[in-house]
């Protein structure tokens, strides 16, 4: 491996803890972004003539605070030319470098409550933000995300989505960027859990390219997760959400099979599944349940639970899951809670019960183009023998679908049913 990829690999683990840094220091998350890009230039630079550092994370952290200090330099000597602060010479000379660097000193030893990554989400999570661009922001942040793919989570037009983040870095422009006090974090818990969601959730299944699964974001999301349960562990939503990715984790090893070919979660060999995980988040739904009344994302951990204790596939039950749904729907009417529900009552009462629900679904604005839709249409047709009208389903939830893996699934359905 060339030292230009590691750098670049290296990066983009550090990515969101550079932008974290140096935001800190200039209140400014464009400003941020483009000292830790600066960070990468200068590394891909530096390394292949110096050789490769001790410590490449440690490389990039530094070289990314010291593009910020050069900035707040060039801020200071600007406003000394324009007699706006006469005095920054000292205070930035003198007082910024050393507290910053008694800052990284500290971050190394202090708790979760510290993690670069974790402030930036309380950051963006700032209450002057609408909650979606508190979300798309943190996304953007924080997993690395392009603003297509956050845009496919959302369900909502590209431009909508790049015009919001673009409004929210505005709007925090000068903003505290330390860790809010404990009073505050709970008003943004909702935004945080929210993101640390759809970020497991593009890497569970990625909305594009040429992969189903991007491990690294569900590996992220987890740690967040786990971050928030120390945090905050007297919130059932924060362990509900825990329990949640941790089951879901579990199944990724029985996802593909050996060519790289999706594997429905019926066909799964169960035998794959992360035992490990799995008692992991029945322990954190087991906590969240304890807490108190369940939430979404507690439901949510419960409808898993009901998939992680069935040892096979026809030991599910499916009454409950569909129970699990309605409690969901009544919390958080949603329609793609509303299409897995349907596809639970094909299990539970077979598929000629679920066939009106989802014919009614497709009415929903929100799914006209939702390829999972059509893929659980095309599924209840296939089963209830109704082949022609199943394949042109499978073809029409292919043409929606982004994903070269997803895709390839779909086409396949389609032509078995054509032979």
């Amino acid at each position: 491996m060339s030292h230009a990829d590691i750098a670049a690999g290296v990066w983009r683990i550090e990515r969101s803890r550079l932008v974290g840094a140096a935001a800190k220091l200039l209140r400014d998350l464009d400003e941020a972004e483009d000292c830790a890009q600066d960070a990468l230039i200068a590394a891909l630079d530096s390394w292949p003539r110096d050789g490769q550092p001790a410590n490449p994370a440690a490389w990039l952290m530094t070289a990314t605070r010291n593009k910020a200090l050069d900035r707040l330099r060039r801020r200071a000597m600007l406003e000394r030319e324009h007699e706006h602060l006469a005095a920054d010479d000292e205070a930035y000379g003198t007082h910024v470098v050393p507290d910053f660097t008694e800052q990284l000193d500290a971050a190394r030893d202090q708790a979760a409550i510290g993690d670069e990554q974790l402030r930036l989400i309380f950051i963006a999570c700032h209450p002057v933000l609408p909650r979606e661009a508190q979300v798309a922001l943190t996304l953007r942040l924080l997993g690395g995300l392009e603003t297509a793919e956050i845009a496919r989570a959302f369900l909502q037009p590209e431009a909508t989505v790049a015009q919001r983040i673009v409004r929210a870095k505005k709007a925090l422009n000068g903003q505290a960027y330390e860790l809010p006090g404990a009073a505050e974090r709970e008003q943004r818990l909702g935004a945080v859990l929210a993101v640390v969601y759809l970020i497991f959730n593009e890497g569970h299944s990625a909305g594009s390219g040429a992969t189903l699964l991007r491990p690294a974001l569900c590996d992220e999301a987890l740690r967040l997760a786990r971050q928030l349960q120390h945090l905050l562990p007297q919130d059932g939503e924060v362990h509900g959400l825990a329990a949640l990715l941790e089951i879901q984790a579990s199944r990724l090893p029985a996802r593909l099979d050996a060519a790289g070919r999706p594997v429905l979660l019926p066909d799964q060999d169960r035998r794959r599944w992360d035992r490990l995980l799995i008692q992991r988040g029945l322990a954190a739904l087991a906590q969240a349940l304890a807490l108190g009344a369940p939430g979404p994302y507690t439901l949510q951990a419960s409808i898993a639970a009901c998939h992680a204790r069935a040892a096979r596939a026809e030991d599910t039950d499916w009454g409950s899951i569909v129970a699990g749904y309605d409690r969901l729907l009544a919390l958080n009417p949603s329609p793609v809670i509303a299409l897995n529900r349907a596809l639970a009552v094909s299990f539970a009462d077979g598929p000629a019960a679920a066939l009106p629900l989802l014919e009614a679904l497709a009415a929903e604005p929100q799914l006209k183009r939702y390829p999972y839709l059509a893929g659980a249409q095309a599924d209840v047709l296939e089963r209830l023998g109704r082949v022609a009208e199943a394949r042109e389903a499978y073809l029409r939830a292919a043409e929606l679908q982004d994903n070269e893996v997803q895709r390839a699934l779909l086409l396949a359905r389609a032509t078995r049913l054509a032979n």
